[in-house]
């Protein structure tokens, strides 16, 4: 017989019940082929006995193994494991193998999706000083404003039909407040069926490809672009044509030049500050490519990134604004106004392509969390997310000012770079006798962590050695020892 007291290992210290740990191994007996179909079990007696529990704790773990249809009660004769159930040949016993190790290796073939690949980053100690690309400083979050507005939700009784399912195309409230609040700060001319609610731009970005992209559909992109919407054309199959990005942005006249010879589908931009290199798109250059989308009958994909942060003067009004033909998907969200894990986006668009989107959007992810959707919907009602913005409009400009003052004089001679109209970034090129991954790496050296995926912002191959470093995340103190700590690994690059 199966030595079931040498192989049942139970901890009384679990949470979970004795009887279920034993009906936990002997399944996990039977599955493995250890166990087989129509071999008999020890009494209850004899394996209460065997393994030092109580008679009713056997009996109660056959009860649920007979309930769950894995053995089978006989009268008269004993418990058996069910005769029905496929026959398992054991795999041989590996010596000092861990016990119910989970498989690393799939059993299955699926597909690899290459273009999605990237080096895992590890987080650094507290010693370790990490730099972003841009990102906001979530010590700022209004984390105050947020737990207030949401506990005051949740004791609301009405609000309880936040917790069912809701409209696939969001929260009706806070549609209705970013109407109002999209129509004032970008000139928006929306109503609430322009709106799809989504997880961040990042949703909108992938719904967007899905339904405009195929093998032989065309996308423009800058010839540095942002590489998550690189990957998710790319996801979508399509077929991605670069253009020039210069201090105008998007070269427009490349963009036409490529509508006479080719078909066009759509054209990704991110109007206020190119990601990666910050720079802002031109007034003139937004008129031509509102005319070639006409014109031409493309989509403009208009990617939000950085509107609310610019630090000079007001913001140009995005292209949606303009927008008379139904030309532009606009896509925006509130990650980089108040936090990462805010999942918050929308995707506004022409009425019937917002219908189509939420029906997709329906069978990726039904709805988003909606007692939070409702929490920035009264947040945005009351002032609180312009005031928010506001505030740190002020701080995120002051460490901009300071970050590129520092960065010119003190290591003038190792990069090159233009101080950004806002965002939260600074696009910098190291001279050409140098090497990021030098950088990177004497960096580390001496606890400074760069992005090591550095080449992912080279989309052509140009070699312009540059890298986006995010100052926004970084407070006073911080900034100064990031200059000092980027000094000491360039003299120790100089070296080499």
């Amino acid at each position: 017989m199966f030595p079931f007291k040498n192989n049942i290992n139970l901890d009384r210290n679990s949470s979970r019940n004795l009887y279920l740990q034993v009906c936990d191994q002997i399944i996990s007996f039977i599955k493995s082929g250890k166990l087989p179909p129509s071999i008999k079990l020890p009494g209850s007696r004899k394996l209460a006995n065997d393994l030092n529990i109580h008679r009713k704790t056997v009996i109660s773990a056959y009860d649920e193994l007979i309930s769950q249809g894995w053995i089978e009660a006989i009268p008269a004769k004993g418990s058996f494991v069910t005769s029905t159930l496929p026959i398992i040949h054991p795999k041989k016993i590996i010596e000092n193998s861990p016990k119910n190790k989970y498989n690393n290796k799939s059993g299955f073939e699926f597909i690899n999706r290459l273009h999605l690949y990237r080096s895992p980053i590890l987080l650094p100690n507290t010693e370790v000083l990490k730099i972003d690309d841009g990102v906001p400083d979530i010590r700022l979050a209004p984390i105050d404003e947020i737990a207030r507005t949401y506990r005051n939700i949740t004791k609301k009784a009405h609000h309880k039909k936040l917790l069912t399912y809701d409209s696939i195309y969001g929260n009706l409230e806070l549609r209705k407040a970013l109407v109002i609040y999209l129509n004032q700060t970008r000139g928006l001319h929306i109503n609430e069926d322009n709106i799809l609610i989504t997880r961040g731009s990042q949703m909108g970005i992938y719904l967007v490809s899905q339904l405009l992209l195929n093998p032989k559909k065309r996308i423009i992109v800058g010839n540095t672009n942002y590489m998550t919407a690189d990957n998710t054309f790319e996801e979508a199959e399509g077929i991605i044509e670069q253009v020039p990005v210069d201090p105008q942005g998007l070269d427009t006249m490349a963009i036409e030049k490529l509508c006479k010879t080719k078909d066009i589908t759509a054209v990704y931009v991110t109007s206020h500050h190119h990601h990666p290199t910050t720079v802002t798109l031109s007034a003139e250059r937004r008129m031509h490519l509102l005319g070639l989308a006409q014109q031409y009958k493309f989509a403009i994909v208009e990617d939000d990134y950085d509107y609310d942060f610019h630090y000079n003067n007001a913001p140009i009004l995005p292209l949606a604004s303009n927008d008379t033909n139904g030309n532009v998907i606009y896509i925006g969200g509130f990650t980089k106004i108040i936090a990462p894990a805010m999942r918050i986006g929308y995707l506004i668009a022409p009425k019937d392509f917002v219908d189509e989107a939420a029906r997709l959007r329906r069978i990726i992810d039904r709805q988003g969390d909606t007692i939070l959707e409702q929490t920035l919907a009264n947040m945005i009602t009351a002032g609180d997310i312009q005031r928010h913005c506001n505030k740190v409009l002020k701080i995120y400009k002051s460490r901009r000012d300071l970050f590129c003052k520092l960065l010119k004089e003190r290591l003038g001679d190792c990069f090159d770079f233009e101080i950004p109209k806002g965002g939260m970034a600074v696009w910098v090129q190291l001279h050409k006798q140098y090497n990021w991954d030098d950088v990177i790496s004497e960096a580390h050296k001496h606890n400074l962590m760069l992005n090591p995926e550095w080449r992912r912002y080279d989309n052509d191959n140009s070699n312009h050695n540059g890298i986006r470093i995010g100052f926004a995340a970084l407070n006073e103190d911080e900034i100064y020892r990031f200059i000092d700590l980027m000094i000491k690994a360039m003299k120790s690059v100089k070296k080499k």
